[in-house]
């Protein structure tokens, strides 16, 4: 029960890495604060909207008075160049950074000595498949905000994010080339991310913050070469 009686805010909490992360914070014994636009058990809320992550904070401190973790997790729109609309990018980039921004400075009078911040960005944020701007644009800018915040909240709460690469959140079992690809030879699950995000929020990480911690089983280390191990370009 290394976090009895902390006060943990998670963001798109309702499913997935999300959900994973607020039953593990729950199981040490935090008070768990979520919100996200599907049901959950605490407050349903668009991030988009500055109206909900105000209402939304107001709720956590005039329940909790502080806040010891700020998880932000939710999921921005993924659209491509091809079918995407400005509102689409405004979309993401309001859910993938202005929200975890603003959170950050409505708590930042509120957050108890020894807090932490944990972004949940993406190994998309250095590279890409074709048509996913707006994921690729929110999670880059949300790692740059992550190093940014650290240094403006040193002495107030370590900043840091965690990048997953491929997790597979609906329980789906993936074998053969899917988990080959991966130099450790599986797809990642939830609990590879929910994991990091705890120990980044202990006591253990005191003397960290500003990093990024890569989650994808060495994807984004395997340098590929046509014909190389065999590995094969099949495109035009």
């Amino acid at each position: 029960m290394q976090f009895e009686n902390k006060v943990a805010v998670v963001t798109g909490g309702a499913h997935g890495i999300g959900k994973c992360i607020c039953e593990r914070f729950a199981a040490e014994g935090a008070r768990v604060c979520v919100i996200d636009i599907a049901e959950n058990p605490y407050f349903r809320g668009d991030l988009s909207k500055e109206a909900d992550v105000r209402a939304f904070a107001e709720k956590v401190l005039t329940e909790h008075g502080h806040v010891d973790y700020l998880i932000n997790n939710a999921l921005p729109r993924m659209r491509g160049l091809t079918d995407g609309t400005a509102a689409d990018m405004d979309y993401a980039l309001k859910v993938g950074v202005t929200a975890p921004f603003l959170l950050a400075k409505l708590f930042r009078p509120h957050f108890a000595p020894g807090a932490a911040i944990v972004n949940i960005t993406s190994t998309r944020d250095s590279m890409s498949e074709p048509e996913t701007e707006t994921y690729a644009a929110a999670k880059g800018a949300l790692s740059a905000l992550t190093h940014a915040l650290a240094m403006t909240l040193g002495g107030v709460a370590r900043v840091n994010a965690i990048a997953p690469g491929w997790i597979e959140v609906n329980g789906a079992s993936h074998g053969g080339p899917d988990a080959a690809q991966h130099p450790v030879k599986r797809v990642g699950v939830p609990e590879d991310i929910a994991e990091m995000a705890l120990f980044l929020c202990s006591d253990k990480a005191g003397f960290i913050t500003g990093e990024e911690i890569r989650i994808d089983g060495g994807m984004t280390r395997q340098l590929i070469y046509h014909g190389d191990d065999g590995w094969s370009y099949a495109g035009e």
